[in-house]
Parts: C-alpha cells; sequence; structure tokens
C-alpha cells in the first residue's frame, strides 16, 4: 500500500518502481524527494507486466514463422526492430485491473499486435510510405505486392490464433476492429475534396483507423479480467486511442524526422488534411490559404513548400486548437477510469493519457 497520506485514488502517489512477478508498488508522495522525471516513460508504464510481454514476445515470434521461406524472411525483417507494444501493454495493464490476471490475455495481446503490424504494412503500402520507424518499409525494400500479401498474411495468422483460443467474444471484438480499421482506410482513400474535410470527418477516421484497435485492446484485457470492467476500459482505449492518432498528427507538423524516423512533413507531401491544418483553415488570411491551396495542387511540393504551409498552421493556431483537442480526450479517457477499482494497473492506465499527451515519437 502507498505510504498514509498519500491517496492512490486522488493520484497524487506516483508509481516510480519497477514491477516483478506482481504488482509491488513503490510510490512516492508528494514532498518526497524526486529521483526520476516527473513524466513517465514507456519503460516505466510497461514495468508492472514486463515478464508477461517478455512471454508476449515469443509466442509472437512463435505466431509468425511459416513454412515458407519468403514470408520468414520479410517476418524476420518487420520484427527484428522491437515495436513499442503499446497495445499489447494496454491490454495487460487492463487485465491486471482488479487483481484477476490471467494468462490468455499474453496470447490475446500478441495476436493484438500482429493486426497492428498488419495494419501499418498495408497503410504504408496505400501511402507508398517510403520509410517506418526509420527503416525502410516493405513495400520500398521488397515491393508493392509483397506489402500487400505481407499485410494479409498477418492478418489471417491472427485470425488462426483467435479462433485456436475459442472464445466468440475475443473473435468479434478483433472482427469489428479490423473490419473498422478498413473502413477508416477507405475513408481515406475515398476523400476527393481534401480540403473539404470537415472535423467530424477527422474524428470518424481517427475513430476507424486508431481508437477502435485500442479500445479492443482494453475490452480484451478485461474480457479475459474482470469482465464488468469492459465497458470503462473499452472507453478508456478509444479516447486515449483519439488521443493519440491527433498527438501523431501534430508530431508531423512539429517534430523533426530524425526523432519520428519518418519524413517531417510526410502527410503534407501526401496531400492529407488533418485536424491542425482543419482547425486552421478557418483562420488563414488570403495569402497564407493560397499557399495551402497551391501544395495541394502541385503533385510533387517540395520542402520548402512543406515548410511555408506547417509555419502558415502554426502561426494562425492550428497546432494550439488540436493540441487542446487531443487534452480534452485525455481528460475524457481520464475519466472513464473514474469507475475502476483503486489499483496500481489504474494508476499506471492514467499515467499512460500523460505519456501519449507529451510522447515524441
Amino acid at each position: 500500500m502507498p505510504p498514509a497520506g498519500c491517496p492512490l485514488s486522488q493520484g497524487d502517489g506516483i508509481i516510480r518502481a519497477f514491477f516483478r512477478n506482481r504488482l509491488q508498488a513503490v510510490y512516492l508522495c508528494p514532498g518526497e524527494r524526486m529521483l526520476e522525471a516527473a513524466l513517465p516513460t514507456l519503460a516505466m508504464l510497461q514495468a508492472p507486466v514486463r515478464d508477461r510481454l517478455v512471454t508476449m514476445d515469443a509466442e509472437l515470434q512463435g505466431m509468425i514463422t511459416a513454412d515458407f521461406g519468403a514470408i520468414n524472411e520479410v517476418s524476420e525483417y518487420l520484427f527484428a526492430r522491437r515495436g513499442k507494444y503499446l497495445r499489447p501493454t494496454l491490454l495487460l495493464l487492463s487485465n491486471e485491473v482488479g487483481g484477476s490476471p490471467r494468462p490468455e490475455a499474453v496470447r490475446l495481446a500478441s495476436i493484438v499486435e500482429l493486426m497492428h503490424v498488419a495494419t501499418l504494412v498495408h497503410d504504408d503500402a496505400v501511402d507508398h510510405s517510403p520509410k517506418r520507424r526509420g527503416m525502410p518499409t516493405v513495400n520500398s525494400r521488397w515491393s508493392h505486392q509483397v506489402a500487400v500479401i505481407m499485410g494479409d498474411y498477418l492478418y489471417s495468422r491472427a485470425l488462426v490464433e483467435v479462433t485456436r483460443m475459442g472464445d466468440l467474444e475475443a473473435i468479434e471484438l478483433l472482427a469489428n476492429a479490423s473490419n473498422r480499421m478498413s473502413i477508416g482506410e477507405m475513408r481515406q482513400l475515398a476523400a476527393h475534396d481534401a480540403l473539404g474535410a470537415t472535423v467530424e470527418d477527422y474524428f470518424s477516421l481517427c475513430d476507424c483507423k486508431t481508437a477502435s484497435l485500442m479500445s479492443a485492446a482494453c475490452e480484451l484485457g478485461a474480457l479475459v479480467g474482470r469482465t464488468e470492467y469492459r465497458d470503462a476500459l473499452g472507453g478508456y482505449g478509444h479516447d486515449l486511442g483519439m488521443a493519440f492518432q491527433i498527438v501523431d498528427d501534430l508530431l508531423d507538423y512539429t517534430v523533426s524526422s530524425e526523432v519520428t524516423g519518418k519524413p517531417n512533413g510526410l502527410d503534407l507531401k501526401e496531400h492529407k488534411v488533418t485536424l491542425p491544418l482543419i482547425l486552421a483553415l478557418p483562420r488563414l488570411d488570403a495569402a497564407a490559404r493560397r499557399k495551402v491551396d497551391e501544395l495541394f495542387m502541385d503533385p510533387s511540393p517540395d520542402d520548402e513548400h512543406v515548410t511555408a504551409v506547417i509555419e502558415a498552421v502554426r502561426d494562425f493556431g492550428g497546432l494550439a486548437a488540436a493540441r487542446d483537442v487531443a487534452r480534452d480526450y485525455a481528460a475524457s479517457a481520464r475519466d472513464r477510469l473514474e469507475s475502476l477499482p483503486a489499483d496500481p494497473a489504474v494508476e499506471i492506465l492514467r499515467l499512460t493519457v500523460e505519456f501519449v499527451l507529451e510522447r515524441q515519437k
């Protein structure tokens, strides 16, 4: 338990210990000497489920192995650099809420990561993206055809593995998330008037492409843990996913390619309209609006043109307004946790909101 006078339910205690086997938290209360940065790191958030993530990683490697060398070659390339494992972490932390973790959650976490990577492979192929996490994408290193087939393979492996578990509710949750992600991608492709996109259009896209899988991950954790927390955790995952995507779109305007691992301003180069631009458009003066229109008419805008639009979006308040929306979704995610019991897993889910808001890559 936290020391007296450091109530967990109010979030005054900050979990700072790394955990082993079961949750054994150490809390630093206001007034105590802080030896670590106030903002949580991903490693800190993953500490309570570190051993389970190690097991998950081993299961994941087994799932992607095929009896065909070409598939194994691409799989090994994709998974050679360990991802952030944010979605599996959310699933495993959700499974810990209420103190009833189950081994099935580890397999579900592997399946969710398979689906996530499949989505990235397909997205990169659709967008013709040259890099992901600083490395050439599958479509760049091999071909567009290989990327499509590899994404399909990973999706099918996820389907095989969840079917083997025999849990129809888990199958339904993942099938719905997969369906919504596909609809989201098609929404983006079908948008003929990019600059006519509304805030509602953007929210629908984020809901499908990002929030759907994060919500499913959190709800799956509760499904094989404490089922009475499914709705609260699913809602938390949705709102966290919305905040995550908005921050991701902000990073394309604010952070260099050396940090994110992908070219800066890539969304604008690909004529993608995200929340910062949507919110800035009504505020632009004639000169700034002309720069935006010219960029979207240019099939291959140069870096100077992209930089000019980034500066216009910043100067006319698009970045600040988008960050405010991200903070609103973050606040909603925190509110979803209020109905859950006061335990370390919930506190770390609360800290995860801060990580998502402040991340730089």
